[in-house]
């Protein structure tokens, strides 16, 4: 998808995270903030620069890594 070319990952940028190119911005920061009820226009207007494609490239990164993942139930009693 053409949104994630806004994703990043380099070892020197904030330990590997996933980031929005050309900022420090992380993808868990900025899902973080979505989590906690944030509208995506207060994001936009307390970092500037950065656009609403970049929040979307966030979810968008996020769903993909998630599909991604195998997900094993925890037996009861297994400890």
């Amino acid at each position: 998808m053409e949104l994630l070319k806004r994703i990043e990952i380099k070892p020197e940028v904030l330990k590997g995270k996933p980031v929005i190119k050309g900022t420090r911005l992380s993808v868990p920061f900025i899902l973080n903030l979505l989590a906690k009820g944030l509208p995506i226009e207060e994001i936009l207007e307390e970092y500037s620069g950065l656009e609403r494609e970049d929040v979307l490239a966030c979810l968008i990164f996020a769903s993909e890594t998630v599909d991604k993942q195998i997900f094993l139930p925890i037996k009861k009693g297994a400890a």
